[in-house]
């Protein structure tokens, strides 16, 4: 059966289009004897997101009853996401979905991401008999797997069973056929773990349905899809389909999370077949309104998203109630730990040296799981980054809980792959460091890779160097980098990524970033890193390496302007003398300097009216004494004594004295008094300073490098982290 070929004037598009109302495309050769309306609501890439189950009850029951003739469909992608999938694979979700009243679901990807567990694909078996309706996926073949044994009928049925999986359903409606399809990406079999479960091609099935539909005396089709609204084409996508097979006329999408306010059409003007997506993690429920002729050919259209929940919005008590036992186990869970001890803290704070403006701890074992988890998908994959704008939060230290992490990645964001040439690459770590040393939400931290970038230079022109496996990036060659959908999409501003990502070299496996890297931390067991020297901003001191350990220490100063400008060199042997200790803290502190206030010193008179005041600052807020009215000045400051004027510098900061919580770690502090004691104590506490082998050395001069590296650890882990209190 040929669907009749309507055609629609230039001359009434545009006049439509002018006017913002809803298409209606008029047949010119016949007026239809019977219009069918139907309301097809619609889910996608939930993701195990059920926490506004109450919300989206009320919702569901409110929209069917206003549009009686309706079907209620979903996606895929319901598995995988937040800890009510790690406790209950997908459990609860189907409950839910049994009390909305879904028609029908096609599968996801994620569907498939258990096939390497020990139980196999059990749990995906488990949820769909557990369905009150039927399951769609005319590409997917379970026959080689025995555990679907009985479960897939690869028929096209108008009396399928719950719990059931087929090619397609025809369901009846208010005395009217519809036909149902269901397609799941082939990219499954390279983004999860299908194992014996096959895929075959989209297009060539999607035909086959339609054929049986036809057959059957079925024109009004849907195809329920988990292929992606603007993925790959050379795998698979909506718009392809529609292109390919133009018989179906709507397509209820998931895959690319893709956020479409309106329906997107293909062929408006002859067949229309009208595309919906309702983005992601139950944040909508989508409602497409179509009228169909006698001739199964869409002739109104309308759709938009609702927002499930908000503040004021109904609750229905019977989801409650189902939700209610589950959500308080995940709350229990929220509170345990993921299986790593923290023995630093983990920089998330913002300003400079935190994550939006410089490389940071936290930063880098992000990146360091999200391209472990990509190497396992794909092992061309480099490297990997991640924007400063998605790390919402630190971990203190300790045992770090599955909460920490969430609320560190609260956004689910999924792991992409995507394919740049070296020249792109440049460009896009150009956008990243185009704001600093101001803050930007698309710094990006990264794994596998060195970056070092010169602030002085033009907007566009900072790249120094970039170096994937120690060699540096040719323009000419392709990477392959991992990174989250946000970003791969172009979000930020990414120019060089949005191109990717049209031009079909982005693939999306999914996994959230937080799982990610709570598998990451869970497989180190114990964290107790730094900064790496991965991302460096360039200093103009010619005595300063830029392979040398201290470099992102100075450079982080120097962009605090805590550095003095005036010589090109900065000396990093050179011991650090009481004078110079003294500017370091008041600068890091950012006391304010009183030109009026008095000391007792009498030995300043050849130093700089700047650094007398800063030595004033320093005496009048208690962090330095003196040798009665000498401040000797000159004299070199040992691991001890600038231990101690640390400790003063941080009780000044937050205005109660510092009480050591554990005892002493080092065995090399002889004689030495308590505050001495107390001090070097809390250096270790903060990670402001470490010993070698449980000795701290406290008479050893401090260079002015050790010194960098003291003064920048402060500011990160005690001067900013309670400032974010």
């Amino acid at each position: 059966m040929t669907k009749k070929i309507i055609k629609w004037s230039t001359a009434s598009a545009l006049l439509l289009s002018a006017a913002s109302i809803t298409p209606t495309i008029a047949s010119a050769e016949q007026t239809p004897k019977e219009n069918f309306s139907l309301t097809v609501l619609h889910s996608n890439d939930t993701h195990a997101h059920v926490e506004n189950a109450p919300e989206k009850a009320a919702l569901v029951k409110q929209l069917k009853k206003d549009n009686p003739t309706n079907l209620l469909l979903d996606a895929g992608d319901v598995f995988s996401g937040t800890l009510y999938f790690n406790e209950f694979e997908g459990e609860i979700d189907m409950k839910l979905m049994n009390y909305y009243g879904y028609d029908a679901m096609t599968l996801g990807n994620h569907e498939f991401d258990l096939g390497r567990s020990e139980n196999g694909h059990s749990s995906l078996l488990k949820m769909i008999k557990a369905a009150e309706f039927p399951v769609v996926s005319a590409n997917v073949d379970f026959s080689k797997d025995s555990l679907f044994d009985g479960t897939q009928t690869k028929t096209i049925t108008d009396a399928p069973e719950n719990g059931h999986i087929y090619n397609g359903i025809i369901k009846e409606v208010n005395g009217e056929k519809i036909g149902i399809l269901g397609l799941t990406t082939e990219e499954t079999v390279y983004i999860s773990s299908p194992e014996k479960v096959t895929f075959t091609n989209y297009i060539a099935e999607a035909k086959a349905a339609v054929s049986a539909f036809e057959k059957a005396g079925v024109n009004k089709i849907i195809a329920v899809t988990h292929i992606g609204f603007d993925d790959n084409k050379a795998i698979d996508n909506d718009q392809e389909l529609a292109k390919a097979v133009p018989e179906i006329d709507i397509i209820v999408g998931g895959h690319t999370h893709s956020k479409l306010p309106s329906p997107h059409v293909i062929n408006e003007d002859t067949n229309p077949v009208v595309i919906v997506q309702a983005n992601e993690y139950n944040k909508f429920l989508g409602q497409l309104d179509v009228e169909f002729d006698a001739n199964g050919v869409i002739t109104k259209y309308d759709g938009k998203l609702h927002q499930i929940g908000g503040e004021g919005a109904p609750r229905d008590e019977g989801a409650a109630e189902i939700l209610a036992p589950y959500k308080k186990q995940v709350e229990t869970r929220m509170e345990s730990p993921v299986g790593a001890t923290s023995k630093v803290f983990l920089n998330g704070l913002r300003n400079l040296g935190g994550v939006r403006a410089g490389e940071t701890n936290l930063g880098n074992l992000i990146t360091d799981g999200m391209l472990e988890k990509a190497k396992e998908i794909d092992p061309a994959v480099k490297i990997a980054f991640q924007n400063g704008g998605g790390i919402r939060s630190s971990i203190n230290k300790g045992e770090v809980t599955y909460g920490e992490v969430l609320t560190v990645l609260p956004f689910g964001n999924p792991l992409a792959i995507v394919e740049l040439s070296g020249a792109e690459l440049k460009s896009t770590f150009e956008h990243s460091v185009k704001e600093y040393p101001k803050e930007s939400g698309g710094f990006l931290h990264v794994a596998g890779m060195k970056f070092l970038f010169d602030p002085s230079k033009p907007v566009g022109s900072r790249v120094v160097s970039l170096e994937v496996d120690g060699k540096e990036v040719v323009d000419s060659q392709m990477y392959k980098a991992a990174t989250n959908v946000f970003t791969a999409r172009g979000g930020d501003g990414f120019e060089a990524l949005g191109k990717a990502y049209e031009a079909g070299r982005v693939s999306e496996p999914g996994f959230s970033d937080w799982e990610n890297f709570a598998e990451h931390l869970k497989s180190l067991k114990t964290i107790d890193k730094g900064i790496e020297g991965r991302i460096m901003a360039k200093v103009p001191f010619t005595d300063v390496k830029e392979n040398s350990w201290a470099y992102p220490y100075i450079s982080d100063l120097y962009y605090r302007d805590l550095l003095s400008t005036a010589t090109a060199t900065f000396k990093p042997g050179d011991q650090l003398t009481r004078a110079q200790a003294t500017s370091f803290i008041v600068r890091a502190l950012e006391l304010p300097v009183d030109s009026s206030a008095t000391m007792p010193f009498k030995d300043l008179n050849e130093y700089a009216v700047d650094t007398q005041h800063e030595i004033a600052a320093a005496y009048t807020h208690e962090i330095i004494k003196g040798y009665g009215d000498q401040f000797k000045p000159n004299a070199p400051v040992t691991r001890a004594q600038f231990a101690q004027m640390i400790k003063r510098a941080y009780e000044n900061y937050t205005g109660t004295p510092y009480v050591p919580t554990a005892s002493n770690p080092f065995n090399d502090l002889g004689d030495y008094g308590k505050e001495a004691k107390d001090a070097i104590a809390m250096m270790a506490e903060l990670d402001i300073a470490d010993g070698d082998k449980g000795h701290y050395m406290p008479t050893a001069s401090t260079t002015r490098q050790q010194t960098a590296k003291l003064i920048s650890n402060f500011i990160y882990n005690t001067k900013q982290v309670k400032k974010a209190e």
